[in-house]
C-alpha cells in the first residue's frame, strides 16, 4: 500500500509525514511484533486532510483467537499474577519507553486523531504520561493485598479467616479515539500492576499509538510474552471475539452506551464482568451569583478537540433571566474560534474523526433545527478554511438556543461541537434539569458561594462533576457514569479494585494443649 500525503506545505501536513514515516504498522501478540496472519492492512486516515496516512495490520479472526490464547497462558502458566517485583520492573521500562518518545507520540497523534496540538500538554499526552502509570505501580506496593479477619464467626476464636485479592485474569482492553493514550494507559495501567493479563484493542480510527505501545513492550521492556496483546482490526466480527470467547474475563471498554449494550448482552453468555465507560450529555449549571465570563470560559470546552469528550459540559443550563444575553455573548465566543489545523499552537476546535462522524454531528444539528431548536450560530461544514483542510472532517461550532429540555438535540449525546443552551429557574429547577437525562457521567456548577455550589453539586446523578472550574480527572480519582453513562470506575483505588477479585481463605489454628 502508498502512503498519500500531499504536499507538504501546512503544519499538519508536515506531521502526517514524520509521524507516518515512524509508524509502527504490526500488531504484538504473544510476545511477537507481527502482520496480520493473511497479510491484510486497513487505512489510517488524517481526519484533518481526509488524505491517508498509511496501513496497520488487519487482525483476522486467527489472529484474535492467538492472541486471547497468549494472554490466557501468560496468566495460567506464568507467575505474572503472583510476581509484583516483575510487574512493576515492567511497568517501571515502559514508563521510562513511553517519555523517550513523548514528542513522536504527540505528533502522532495530531496526525491520526486529529487532535489539536494544545491538547498534547493535557489530557492526550502530558497527564496521562505523569500518572496512569504511575499511580498503580504505586499500589503494587501499598494496596492491602491480604487482611485477616480475626477469630470469630461459626467456628469460634480458633477459626481465622484471610481475605485475598487476586487479579481477574485476561482482560479485554477496548480503547476509543478520542483520548486514545490517555484511555489505553488508564486501563492497561492498573489491570497489569494487578496481576492481569491484557489484550488491548484500540479504535481502528487510531491504531498507530497502540501499536507503538505494542514495540515499545516487545523492544524496551521485560513483559513475558502474552501478558501484553495489542491487536488491530476494523472488523466488528473479529473485535467480537473478546466479548464472546470463554477465556476472556473481563471486558473494560470506553465508547458509546450502544456499544456498551451490545457487549453488556454479548458477554452474559459467558458471565464475563464488566466495565462500561460510556457517553454523556453533561450539564454545566449556571446559578444565578456565578460570574458571567466563568460560564463563558466554561461553554467554550465544548469545542476543544472539536467536542469529542465524554464528558463535555455540552448542556449549559443558566438562569432564564439571563438567557438571551449569556446565549448572546456564547455564540459569540463560538463565532471566534473556527476549525483549523491542528498542528497550529493556537488552534481550539480540530477535526472530528471520520467523514461518518462529521455526517452524524451534521445531522443532528439539521434536526436539531427541524425540532424546532433555535440555530443561534454555527453548523455546517467551514467554507473558509485552508486549503490543505477542505477534505478534513471538520464541522464550526454550533450553539442552539433551547427551551424544551425534551428535544433530541438536548438529550442525545452528539460527540462534536455543539452547545445547547436552557433556561432554568432557581437552584431546584436546575438540578431538575440537570437530573433530566438519560445520562449522568459528568457535570459542572458555576457560583459565587462555593457552599451553594458544592450543594447543587451534591444534588446532580452524576459519576463525576466540578464546581467552579474544580478538576476532578486524575488517575487516583475514580472515573465512570450513572444511569446509560455506564457500569464501574477507571483509575483510583476503585478502578484498581475492579480488576481484581476476591477470595476469602478459612484455617484452624491448632487446639492449645
Amino acid at each position: 500500500m502508498s502512503d498519500v500525503l500531499g504536499a507538504r506545505t501546512a503544519p499538519v501536513l508536515e506531521v502526517a509525514a514524520r509521524a507516518a514515516a515512524r509508524a509502527e504498522r504490526r500488531m504484538l501478540i504473544d510476545g511477537e511484533l507481527r502482520a496480520a496472519a493473511d497479510g491484510a492492512e486497513f487505512d489510517n486516515i488524517a481526519p484533518a486532510t481526509g488524505q491517508l496516512l498509511g496501513g496497520t495490520a488487519a487482525a483476522t479472526a486467527a489472529d484474535m483467537d492467538r492472541a486471547i490464547g497468549a494472554a490466557r497462558r501468560a496468566f495460567d502458566e506464568t507467575d505474572w499474577p503472583t510476581n509484583r517485583a516483575l510487574r512493576a520492573r515492567c511497568l517501571e521500562q515502559l514508563q521510562a519507553a513511553l517519555e523517550s518518545e513523548k514528542a513522536e507520540l504527540g505528533e502522532e497523534l495530531i496526525a491520526e486523531a486529529g487532535c489539536p496540538a494544545m491538547t498534547l500538554s493535557n489530557a492526550q499526552v502530558e497527564w496521562p504520561l505523569a500518572e496512569a502509570l504511575r499511580y498503580p505501580l504505586r499500589l503494587i506496593d501499598e494496596f492491602a493485598w491480604e487482611r485477616v479477619l480475626p477469630g470469630g464467626g461459626l467456628f469460634g476464636e480458633r477459626n481465622v479467616r484471610t481475605v485475598v485479592q487476586e487479579p481477574v485474569g485476561v482482560v479485554a482492553a477496548i480503547c476509543p479515539s478520542n483520548f486514545p493514550v490517555e484511555v489505553v494507559l488508564n486501563k492497561i495501567g492498573p489491570a497489569l500492576a494487578a496481576g492481569n493479563t491484557v489484550v488491548l484493542k484500540p479504535d481502528p480510527n487510531t491504531p498507530w499509538n497502540a501499536t507503538r505501545l505494542g514495540r515499545l513492550v516487545a523492544e524496551r521492556t521485560d513483559f513475558p510474552p502474552g501478558v501484553l496483546n495489542v491487536v488491530t482490526t476494523p472488523s466488528n466480527e473479529v473485535a467480537g471475539l473478546l466479548a464472546t470467547d470463554p477465556r476472556v474475563d473481563l471486558i473494560s471498554f470506553t465508547g458509546s452506551t450502544a456499544v456498551g449494550k451490545h457487549l453488556v448482552r454479548t458477554a452474559a453468555d459467558t458471565m464475563k464482568r464488566t466495565f462500561l465507560e460510556l457517553g454523556g450529555k453533561s450539564a454545566l449549571i449556571v446559578l444565578d451569583d456565578a460570574d458571567p465570563m466563568a460560564a463563558i470560559r466554561s461553554a467554550i470546552g465544548v469545542c476543544v478537540h472539536a467536542g469529542q469528550a465524554c464528558a463535555a459540559t455540552s448542556r449549559m443550563l443558566v438562569p432564564r433571566h439571563l438567557a438571551d444575553e449569556i446565549t448572546a455573548q456564547v455564540a459569540a465566543a463560538y463565532a471566534a474560534v473556527p476549525p483549523a489545523d491542528p498542528a497550529l499552537p493556537d488552534t481550539l476546535v480540530g477535526p472530528l474523526i471520520s467523514a461518518a462522524q462529521q455526517r452524524r454531528v451534521l445531522d443532528a444539528i439539521e434536526r436539531g433545527v427541524r425540532d424546532g431548536a433555535l440555530l443561534v450560530t454555527g453548523g455546517g461544514i467551514p467554507d473558509d478554511i485552508a486549503p490543505h483542510l477542505r477534505d478534513g472532517f471538520f464541522v464550526r461550532p454550533a450553539v442552539f438556543a433551547v427551551a424544551d429540555n425534551t428535544l433530541p438535540i438536548a438529550r442525545d449525546e452528539i460527540f462534536g461541537p455543539v452547545l445547547v443552551v436552557i433556561p432554568h429557574d432557581g437552584d431546584d429547577d436546575a438540578v431538575r434539569l440537570a437530573n433530566d437525562s438519560d445520562y449522568g457521567l459528568a457535570g459542572a456548577v458555576l457560583s459565587s458561594s462555593p457552599e451553594r455550589g458544592m450543594a447543587v453539586a451534591r444534588r446532580v446523578r452524576t459519576g463525576a462533576i466540578g464546581v467552579n472550574g474544580g478538576m476532578f480527572y486524575g488517575a487516583d480519582a475514580p472515573f465512570g457514569g450513572v444511569k446509560q453513562s455506564g457500569l464501574g470506575r477507571q483509575c483510583g483505588l476503585e478502578g484498581f479494585q475492579q480488576y481484581l477479585e476476591t477470595k476469602t481463605i478459612g484455617t484452624r489454628s491448632p487446639r492449645p494443649r
